[in-house]
């Protein structure tokens, strides 16, 4: 793996001086050495704020293609002909390792800059600001490698003790090959950092840093996939306290506008500065004053979502491009009076983790807490909402659906059906047009045991690294 944090490296360097690959091996000549670069607080708050930096620049997470690449894998949108033909591979379960080079590297590059913050902070007087700091990055650490697992490999409840996932490196050694770890004692390394994050991170760091709710909520998150209800409920109660607020139905559209921080416990900022308008072309361009879709939203799913749901006219707009009607996605559009495209990447939210809690108590059994919590979220995405009355099955499926709507375009559908061990099956007979016609997709349904809901490791790494094996089913 030092060809990979080699690599990772030269983004450290970025954010202490100004060095370019070639000169990474001439310390002390015309560098400063990493473990010269944590010498006072402002160089530790320099490192923090360039770990942040780094999740902004990866270009395969919450400000790159995380926002589209779960719901392209599943069954929340429909390829558009008439689009870029962007991640078209991965629509049709046809990817290499070479095309998931990105989420491989840029994970290991967010947490090559969290193990360099880790290395150090122990050399400064304990207090506040070494807590806050460790806190910081062992939450980063914990969050990139539970997603790269969640691309991977299988999930904690579906793996047995022979199946693998990626490596947890918590070391900034180049020279260092690791091997693939067994997906359990992964998880708990993950949930390791997050807890201690959560004894040391300040209860309030402002926008766009991670504080002390968000780690919890990151926590219900884990617990969830692991299996760990009773835990999950711990964390969420953790997350939302007494008064959860996931925001009303008035100001649920602000959210994704970011004229609103409401429900939003850890974003990625984008400032105009910055200016990267990713996430919204991940969906569409607007030519010639119409959007051009690159994906639209699946006819079936579009059609779920009911006329009094707020989310529907926040998510979807329905409009013609090149003389033809679609269901567009809207989601990150952007914000008003400002190029299109550009806005916060939305991390975890408190209605995620109200999702986790409802789930969570239902399979403990506390069947009434579940269904308030259902009702919470129904009547702030409902205009007009009565409260259902659900038990048993019908219950459940109500969670799952209300998770389905609320997590769309976030991240989330593909590692949910994974985690819960169902097929991806998109409807073979609709298309990308607004009535449901046009181009019907040709592959149509994932078996839930199909190998290809791991995805595959870049061959580049593989032949550098001789102890890192490809996964299953993949040349």
């Amino acid at each position: 793996m030092k060809n990979l944090n080699k690599y990772i490296l030269a983004s450290l360097c970025l954010m202490v001086v100004s060095c370019k690959e070639s000169e990474l091996d001439l310390f002390p000549y015309n560098q400063v050495e990493t473990s010269q670069a944590f010498l006072t607080q402002p160089d530790i708050t320099l490192a923090v704020n360039g770990m942040y930096n780094g999740i902004r620049g990866s270009g395969s997470y919450y400000q790159g293609t995380w926002n589209i690449i779960a719901d392209v894998l599943a069954d929340n949108l429909t390829f558009n002909v008439t689009g870029r033909q962007s991640l078209r591979t991965f629509y049709q379960w046809q990817y290499t390792g070479e095309a998931t080079y990105g989420l491989f590297n840029g994970g290991y590059s967010i947490a090559r800059r969290a193990n360099a913050i880790l290395e150090n902070i122990d050399g400064f007087a304990d207090g506040q600001f070494k807590n806050n700091a460790k806190g910081e990055a062992l939450a980063i650490r914990a969050m990139i490698y539970f997603d790269m697992s969640r691309v991977y490999s299988k999930t904690y409840l579906n793996a047995n003790a022979t199946d693998s996932t990626t490596s947890y490196v918590t070391s900034t050694d180049a020279t260092q090959l690791p091997t693939k770890e067994p997906v359990r004692p992964f998880y708990d390394k993950v949930i390791a950092d997050l807890v201690l994050s959560s004894s040391l991170i300040n209860v309030n760091n402002g926008v766009g840093r991670l504080n002390k709710a968000a780690v919890e909520g990151l926590l219900s998150r884990v617990y969830l996939y692991k299996g760990d209800y009773a835990a999950s409920i711990t964390s969420a109660n953790n997350s939302l306290g007494t008064t959860p607020n996931i925001t009303s139905i008035a100001n649920f559209p602000l959210i994704f506008r970011d004229a609103s921080e409401a429900g939003v416990l850890f974003k990625i900022r984008n400032t105009t500065i910055d200016n990267s308008n990713t996430l919204g072309v991940n969906y569409y361009q607007t030519v010639g004053g119409g959007k051009r879709s690159e994906y639209v939203a699946d006819f079936d799913f579009f059609n779920t979502y009911a006329s009094n749901d707020v989310r529907k006219t926040t998510y979807f707009e329905t409009s013609v491009y090149n003389g033809t009607s679609q269901n567009h996605i809207i989601k990150y559009a952007g914000r008003p009076g400002q190029p299109a495209g550009v806005l916060d990447a939305k991390v975890i939210r408190t209605a995620e983790v109200l999702l986790n809690r409802a789930e969570s108590r239902y399979r403990q059994n506390d069947f009434t807490g579940a269904l308030q919590d259902l009702n919470l979220l129904k009547v702030n995405r409902y205009t007009g909402h009565i409260n259902v009355i659900l038990i048993g099955q019908a219950l459940l499926d109500e969670i799952f659906k209300e998770r389905r709507l609320e997590l769309a375009y976030e991240g989330d559908r593909f590692f949910d059906l994974k985690r819960r061990n169902l097929p991806v099956v998109r409807n073979p007979l609709t298309g990308e047009r607004a009535n449901g016609t046009g181009t019907v997709p040709v592959f149509a349904t994932l078996a839930a045991s199909d190998y290809r809901f791991q995805l595959p490791y870049p061959q580049a790494e593989l032949n550098f690294n001789k102890n890192f094996k490809q996964n299953p089913g993949y040349k």
